[in-house]
């Protein structure tokens, strides 16, 4: 049986290479059944300022210094390029510039089976799927996603992605002690999916792939295989 190909959308401040570390464990926990495939974003973000905090954002295993080549798929302050997930705003930047690098990495190295986020990447995966689902990205054809600490915008500018519920698959994972993405913000997007599948963890701001998490991981993604 030919293993998933997923498509893995990496958090704020992180990178393709960064997150492909963080998720070694995932990758040792699903390998006879996935493979995923790491993009980088196109935004380039300072190496100081505000945002996801980054020794949080980097899991559970962060190591010393900060992110090499640290990048995002959008600002919620267009002035200071930075983001913030609690900040409310207006307007963004950067959304449609990381839609396009999808496309292309779709176009380049796709199909993909399903597709996968974490943090801010996993609120961009929600709203990819809007995008797929109102039909204006053809290149989009993901049978499933899977958001890990995901949350709901709270620009304005993307409220236009929660207008509909979303009916692709979905399983939204997240931790209870989590104090870069609050476990009631990834509970706020739940909503946004029809169906939504659940695997809640006591941990904190990463990607959790314990031995304890795996039938839950398998329960899921034996629907498309």
């Amino acid at each position: 049986m030919a293993p998933l190909r997923i498509l893995c959308i990496h958090g704020y401040r992180q990178n393709s290479n960064t997150f492909r570390e963080k998720t070694g464990a995932l990758r040792k926990l699903l390998k006879k059944q996935v493979e995923l495939v790491y993009m980088s974003a196109p935004l380039s973000v300072q190496k100081e300022g505000s945002g996801e905090v980054s020794t949080a954002e980097n899991g559970s295993s962060s190591g010393a210094g900060g992110e090499e080549d640290p990048r995002g798929w959008w600002f919620s302050d267009t002035q200071s390029r930075s983001f913030n997930a609690l900040q409310q705003c207006d307007e963004s930047l950067g959304i449609e510039e990381s839609v396009t690098a999808v496309k292309e990495a779709v176009r380049a190295h796709g199909p993909f089976d399903g597709v996968l986020g974490f943090s801010q990447g996993a609120a961009f995966v929600a709203m990819l799927c809007s995008l797929q689902e109102q039909k204006v990205a053809p290149e989009f054809i993901f049978r499933f996603a899977i958001l890990v600490a995901g949350f709901r915008s709270l620009c304005k500018e993307h409220e236009k992605f929660y207008s509909a519920t979303l009916q692709i698959p979905s399983l939204h994972v997240f931790g209870l002690e989590d104090k870069v993405i609050p476990d009631h913000m990834s509970r706020d997007l739940l909503p946004s999916f029809q169906n939504p599948q659940v695997l809640i963890h006591p941990g904190g701001h990463f990607v959790p792939a314990a031995s304890a998490h795996r039938q839950t991981y398998q329960d899921f993604l034996k629907n498309f295989q």
